[in-house]
């Protein structure tokens, strides 16, 4: 049985002087064939924009392992702090279109 060779790197993690923080409270995810996409949306209380406040693409390879990272994150600090409480709704185009209304299919053009 031969051995895998290690890829592991020693990286040097750089932060600028002032990292600039954003607040969002939405994200909206779409993808191609080749990335997937997160728009990083911050929608007030009172205010009927939402606004794009960085947008973030990844392989999908990416992706998956951002996911991942991001579970065991979230489940470490529900073991630390106790379960995120998640709002009920229906589905997830709700969560993230609710916001957006057209017209009733029931009501008749004049």
């Amino acid at each position: 049985m031969t051995e895998q060779p290690t890829n592991k790197r020693n990286l040097k993690l750089e932060f600028p002087r002032d990292p600039s923080a954003i607040y969002a409270n939405m994200v909206m995810i779409t993808h191609t064939a080749n990335e997937v996409i997160f728009d990083f949306i911050q929608l007030m209380p009172n205010d009927d924009r939402a606004r794009v406040q960085k947008r973030v693409m990844m392989t999908p390879t990416h992706s998956k392992l951002f996911m991942k990272a991001l579970e065991e994150n979230l489940a470490k600090f529900e073991a630390k702090h106790g379960e995120i409480p998640i709002p009920s709704r229906p589905t997830l185009a709700d969560q993230l279109f609710g916001g957006l209304r057209g017209k009733p299919a029931d009501e008749d053009d004049e």
